[in-house]
Formats: C-alpha cells, structure tokens, sequence
C-alpha cells in the first residue's frame, strides 16, 4: 500500500522506467493487468464514474459562465 506521496512518486517513476520501449501489444497487456488488480482492491471501482466527474463539472460550467446545475 502506498502511505505518502514521496511513495507514489517513487512507484510512478518505477513503472515509467519498466514501460519505456514497449509496444502497443505489450503496454495494452500491462493496463489490463494492472486494471484487473485495482478491481480486485476495489470491484466497485468505476461505478460511480459520473459522480466522480461532478466537481470536474461544476468546476467547468463556472468556467464557461453557467449557472451550477441544479
């Protein structure tokens, strides 16, 4: 488990640095893979995918000048 974000820093370059000089085949290979296993941590992930965009939303329609949804 990742604790902080020195951590997560550390692992992203990790990945970064195994991922550099693979194909499309390989690459798509290894999202599944890792896709796979954050379900296992969490199945519900995904779910609630429109509720996760709703601050990206608000945040967009105050940008473009439109009253908050409602």
């Amino acid at each position: 488990m990742v604790r902080s974000a020195a951590e997560l820093d550390r692992l992203e370059s990790e990945l970064a640095r195994e991922a550099e000089g693979l194909g499309y085949v390989e690459a798509l290979k290894r999202f599944a893979a890792l896709w796979a296993y954050a379900r296992e941590l969490k199945p519900a992930m995904g779910d609630d995918w429109l509720d996760d965009l709703a601050p990206d939303l608000a945040v967009a329609r105050a940008v473009n000048g439109l009253p908050p949804a409602s």
